[in-house]
């Protein structure tokens, strides 16, 4: 099955951009699963696209990024643990290296570390903060609320990387207000 992707940026002035793509083809494959983790959430099960349509869900990542945008990044923000697999398989074709935002006591010290609300709960990520200063686009399946993205932004920030973007499957739009940054999308619901 070939999927072209609509590729859209949040922050670029553009009307067309603001509209949501629900008739996207991935939209046909992902399964929506109702009050998951909790009553009142509706949970976007993406790994039917894992399983079956990943080149052509890296293909839509890579094309939703501007022109250019990865001549301005020397790795990618890998954030736990779906941001993991997207950056992965980013940074294997891209031959760029990657910086890991985890959950509490998974990587070596030093570290640091921040909590944050998440729609659902609370969270907190880590990541070592004895790395050299690098330009970094942030990589994650979804951005729902912002509480993760965001956590990882201000994470790199505090660890002198400068944060040129973050790359998401799905923008769930009217969770989460502005990014400091251009978030760049396939799908928007």
């Amino acid at each position: 099955m070939s999927i072209n992707a609509a590729a859209t940026s949040k922050n670029v002035e553009n009307e067309s951009s603001n509209k949501l793509n629900t008739d996207h083809p991935f939209w046909q494959i992902i399964r929506t699963v109702p009050d998951f983790p909790k009553v009142g959430i509706d949970f976007y099960d993406i790994t039917p696209l894992l399983r079956s349509h990943i080149n052509e869900v890296i293909d839509a990542l890579l094309a939703a990024l501007p022109e250019g945008v990865m001549d301005e990044v020397d790795c990618l923000g890998a954030v736990e643990a779906r941001g993991f697999v997207f950056a992965s398989l980013l940074a294997g074709r891209l031959g760029k290296g990657m910086i890991l935002l985890r959950k509490p006591g998974k990587l070596p010290p030093p570290v640091a570390n921040k909590a944050y609300a998440l729609e659902y709960g609370k969270d907190t990520l880590e990541m070592q903060n004895n790395l050299p200063p690098e330009r970094v686009l942030l990589v994650d399946d979804i951005l729902a609320t912002g509480g993760t993205l965001t956590t990882a932004y201000e994470l790199c920030k505090s660890a002198d990387h400068t944060v040129v973007g973050a790359l998401v499957l799905l923008d769930l739009v009217d969770l989460h207000g502005e990014f400091p940054v251009p978030v760049y999308t396939v799908l928007k619901a």
